[in-house]
């Protein structure tokens, strides 16, 4: 058996438009990489070897956080020695924390000999977002341990339904250099919504799914529509208006933000248009001198990966 293995563990668009907390995807690029690694002492040991800081302490890391969460459940001591050599920027709104939580969950679970399928991970790495946000949501988790699209059906129990898509699909994902703060993004929603604006939202989230599954792009379009939470949370980000309509101008299918934000991302069904939308995002973020970054990839089907073992 394995003493250690390195893993990639993917970013992810959640919410998707219409499917606040339960819908999300993942991503070819960026992504975490961290080495897990067991050790002798009984505790977690996390070792950051990025250029960003992340919180040292066992009991403040999402990573340690989710493998707890794991032993506890099989009644299991073991150590780990957690190493972080690459590491997707924290408040991205592409699922910083939910990539640590499966990476950490992930790479454990191979050290301790698979006794978790895929599917009933996620449970684990939800508790690195409980500690992360206040709410352990699944839908940057599922996407990441999973990969391709995901439906959180129900959080009690937790269900998770996998989303055929289209193999042509192209997300662009612009990041700009600003920080939104998922517990800070969570408290301006409001508590209460129409019942208009509900019926709205359930179409769409409906034919959203429908689309994705049946391949059809026009369907995709008229569904990628948030009518609930983009127009509160699209005030946190400058320009935003400004970058979602010159995306569907260059033809892109939908455009939203990325989870809570600050991150923007838009569905495209040609290479040509996902690069050509990336570019003029960048382009308007820099005319108010804010720089970004931005990443072009098909949908990610598989998901959390090992790279390396020994």
């Amino acid at each position: 058996m394995s003493e250690w293995v390195k893993i990639f563990s993917p970013a992810t668009v959640s919410n998707v438009g219409p499917g606040f907390d339960v819908l999300g995807f993942a991503i070819d690029q960026p992504g975490d990489e961290l080495t897990v690694r067991k050790n002798n002492t009984g505790k977690f040991h996390i070792v950051n070897e990025t250029e960003i800081s992340l919180p040292l302490d066992p009991e403040k890391n999402v990573a340690s956080v989710a493998v707890k969460a794991m032993l506890d459940a099989l009644n299991v001591q073991q150590g780990f020695d957690i190493v972080f050599t690459r590491k997707i920027y924290p408040g991205s709104g592409i699922g910083s924390s939910a990539a640590s939580s499966v990476g950490a969950v992930f790479g454990a679970n191979e050290l301790l000999g698979q006794p978790f399928l895929r599917k009933d991970m996620v449970r684990f790495a939800m508790e690195g977002e409980r500690l992360a946000c206040g709410s352990a949501h699944a839908d940057n988790t599922a996407p990441a341990m999973m990969g391709g699209f995901t439906l959180v059906q129900s959080y009690n129990p937790l269900t998770i339904c996998p989303i055929p898509s289209p193999s042509n699909l192209f997300c662009t994902v612009v990041h700009p250099e600003i920080e939104v703060k998922t517990a800070d993004a969570r408290k301006i929603l409001k508590k209460d919504i129409t019942l208009r604006a509900a019926i709205t939202q359930w179409g769409n989230l409906a034919g959203l799914i429908a689309g994705l599954m049946q391949n059809d792009f026009t369907l995709i379009a008229s569904s990628l529509k948030d009518v609930i939470v983009e127009p509160v949370r699209s005030i946190l980000i400058p320009k935003f208006n400004d970058v979602q309509k010159a995306a569907l101008d260059a033809g892109a299918l939908g455009c939203s933000i990325s989870g809570s934000g600050p991150s923007i991302f838009a569905l495209s069904n040609q290479q040509e248009i996902a690069d050509k939308i990336a570019k003029l995002m960048q382009e308007i973020f820099l005319s108010v001198n804010i720089g970004s970054k931005v990443f072009v990839s098909q949908v990610n089907p598989v998901g959390v990966r090992v790279m390396e073992r020994g």
